[in-house]
């Protein structure tokens, strides 16, 4: 077995994809036949791939990134696409994991000895020697002033916060005008106005440099129309964001915990380099990845990657982003363990986590412990009391068994619907996920018996991410 620990599964190594045209693909060139001067040795994967052309393409991986929980693995290949990872990178991963590249098999894809060639070994190196530097000389980009910064950058910074929470709570004030236009006008109304009204309010929450406003006002107007009974949805999220806006506008008399729940929902910016630099709030752990999603959002792709520290059983969401047509930077397998700093969000009861260094590559994972139906409602009514715009909360559920949905029945908590049972209780499934293919998934690897379920809990009700299956432990992306 090479430094990178245990091989991965098939599915972890798909789950990296970053379409489903990749995942197709990249699962043709997991075969050892366009392969040739394949190795594996210091945590890293590397072979040369027969293409279309006259020279092979040159595929690198490495499998622990550049130090940053989730920022690996990373890749290096020869071919023009612009996806991350390539075809011919996840094919390479897939032959790994079959055993067809390293020692193991030396008699399949013209396997070589545990040496890097030197067009990889440069990749690697350089990799590695740039993010010790950045190891060395603290993290980039939006940092906050450092120790060494003189009183004139701290000055500066704390004049531009002041101006940025000005336009937002003007902003705020407009929005609120806006929704007791509404609400005096009646929603039942709100249908014929069309989006353009709503397109025109995000825009000024654009202009007050308050994003969380602008996302919650582009639901908002998504909400009309979309359904029967959406005059009653659109009254809960106005709502919600009713509260925000007057919680914003009277932030400075909420206590300390949820005046930063109120700022971060609001869209204040919250420094990467700043939450790292602050020690207090960084957590190293051994960390299990519970699931990694991907949803568009927008013009971009919002991964998100939940973790559970062995050790400190905290949970945390780490987010990373892509523009339209590119996976996001972060990316880690499901299942596997990595040993990592995570610096939290403030916030009452944040999960969101910055990443902070790691200490060696991944390795295997195992089957979490999980609590019931009872326990995990319990849980998500405790943080909705600490954070009123929660949209879900992450649970691990144990011995649960998945109920198909009879014919007919697609509403959370309708007769029938689907359902996650134990001894005692049923958990619906959140009707927006009922078209997935994991559910039946689910059902196959069931098989009829209890099983440990991965998923976010919210009100519309439980979304399966990940299972593990009862015969192997094996973490089963949904």
């Amino acid at each position: 077995m090479t430094r990178q620990g245990e091989r991965w599964t098939a599915d972890q190594v798909l789950a990296l994809a970053p379409d489903a045209a990749s995942r197709k693909a990249g699962s043709r060139l997991g075969a050892a036949g366009p392969w040739s001067e394949t190795g594996c040795a210091e945590g890293a994967v590397w072979g040369l791939c027969k293409g279309s052309g006259s020279k092979p393409y040159r595929t690198v991986v490495d499998l622990g990134g550049d130090g940053r929980p989730g920022a690996g693995p990373a890749y290096k290949c020869g071919c023009p696409s612009r996806k991350f990872p390539c075809k011919h990178a996840l094919g390479l991963l897939l032959l790994w994991t079959a055993g067809g590249v390293g020692p193991e098999g030396a008699e399949h894809a013209g396997a070589t000895a545990a040496e890097p060639p030197d067009w990889a070994g440069e990749w690697l190196t350089g990799r590695r020697q740039r993010a010790a530097g950045a190891a060395g000389h603290g993290t980039g980009g939006d940092a906050a002033p450092g120790p060494g910064a003189g009183p004139k950058d701290a000055e500066a910074a704390r004049r531009r916060a002041e101006r940025r929470a000005e336009r937002m709570a003007a902003g705020a004030s407009e929005l609120e005008q806006r929704l007791l236009d509404l609400v005096r006008g009646g929603l039942a109304g709100a249908d014929r106005a069309g989006y353009g009204a709503w397109e025109e309010t995000a825009a000024r929450m654009v202009d007050a440099q308050a994003p969380g406003l602008e996302t919650r006002v582009r639901e908002l107007g998504a909400i009309a129309a979309s359904g029967p009974g959406w005059p009653g949805r659109l009254l809960e999220e106005c709502s919600l964001l009713h509260l925000l806006n007057r919680a914003f506008l009277d932030v400075a008399d909420l206590p300390d915990p949820l005046a930063a729940t109120v700022r971060v929902r609001a869209g204040a910016p919250v420094r990467t380099a700043g939450l790292l630099a602050h020690r207090a709030s960084v957590v190293r752990d051994r960390w299990l990845v519970l699931s990694q999603r991907d949803d568009a959002e927008s013009r971009l792709t919002v991964r998100r990657i939940w973790l559970r520290g062995t050790h400190s059983g905290r949970t945390a969401l780490v987010l990373s982003f892509g523009a339209a047509g590119r996976a996001p930077e972060i990316s880690l397998p499901t299942g596997l363990v990595t040993d990592a700093e995570c610096a939290f969000y403030p916030g009452a009861g944040q999960l969101r986590a910055a990443p902070g260094g790691q200490f060696g590559p991944p390795t295997a994972g195992f089957r979490p412990p999980g609590t019931d139906v009872g326990s995990a409602l319990t849980a998500y009514g405790a943080a909705l009391r600490d954070d009123p715009w929660l949209e879900s909360w992450p649970v691990v559920l144990a011995d649960v068994v998945p109920i198909p949905a009879e014919d007919g029945a697609t509403a959370a908590g309708a007769a029938g619907s689907w359902q996650l049972a134990d001894g005692e209780a049923a958990l619906p499934v959140d009707p927006r996920g009922l078209g997935r293919p994991g559910l039946w998934q689910l059902v196959a690897l069931s098989g009829g018996g209890p099983l440990t379920v991965f998923g976010e809990c919210g009100h519309r009700g439980f979304t399966p991410l990940t299972a593990w299956s009862p015969d192997t432990d094996e973490a089963v992306p949904l």
